[in-house]
């Protein structure tokens, strides 16, 4: 048993979710509005360390009507407890989980403890599936997962993404080293990549949003 995962994200044209130097102002405010609705149904937002140590997100629920206690739990993919004591994400407008593995260091470990539940899962990395079924136990049905493109692949590999909802801004960025959608290893073969099925496809302002079942 696992919560539901819904991947939601913003990019350009080219697939792009943030340029070389890891700009990310995609989103039109429609579309800010609709992933923060997201936010407030869900009972859990996860991201990336990469992400975090970027954008020092709150990830909490604030460009919509909502109350502090309608803020998700928000969680962080961090093998290596690199989280930083000051980060936006440990302030107190809602809980945060620190998924760390063993070779996190036991100093950092406590440190972040002060502010976050820490649960130490995974030898090398963060056990993706065992952190699932863990938040599962929490309570936690339906996961947001925002990020990064690194951890995006991860849960689709491992197969713990249920569905993706996209926003494709009218604008293209390029770089071989700006970040796209899905980064990680990635798939050999062609016959081996995420199938989905479209269900839904609309306007919302300057942007265009998809949304899929992964199959």
């Amino acid at each position: 048993m696992r919560p539901h995962v819904i991947l939601n994200a913003a990019m350009t044209l080219d697939g792009k979710i943030a340029t070389r130097t890891g700009s990310s102002e995609i989103s039109g405010n429609e579309d800010l509005k609709r992933v923060h609705q997201i936010r407030k149904d869900s009972d859990a937002i996860m991201v990336g360390i990469n992400t975090l140590l970027v954008d020092d997100p709150r990830l909490t629920v604030h460009k919509i009507d909502s109350k502090r206690d309608e803020n998700p739990v928000r969680v962080v993919v961090d093998s290596r407890a690199r989280t930083p004591p000051d980060a936006r994400i440990l302030n107190k407008d809602a809980s945060t989980l620190i998924a760390v593995s063993k070779k996190a260091p036991l100093k950092k470990i406590q440190k972040l403890k002060e502010k976050a539940e820490v649960m130490i899962m995974g030898n090398e990395r963060v056990d993706l599936l065992e952190l699932m079924r863990k938040l599962k136990n929490k309570g936690i049905n339906t996961l947001m997962l925002e990020g990064g493109s690194t951890l995006n692949f991860s849960m689709i590999e491992n197969g713990l993404v249920d569905e993706v909802r996209i926003c494709i801004a009218p604008m293209i960025v390029g770089g071989v080293n700006a970040k796209t959608l899905v980064d990680g290893e990635g798939f050999d073969f062609m016959k081996d990549a995420a199938k989905l099925k479209l269900k839904n496809s609309y306007d919302l302002g300057k942007d265009f949003i998809l949304e899929y079942d992964v199959l």
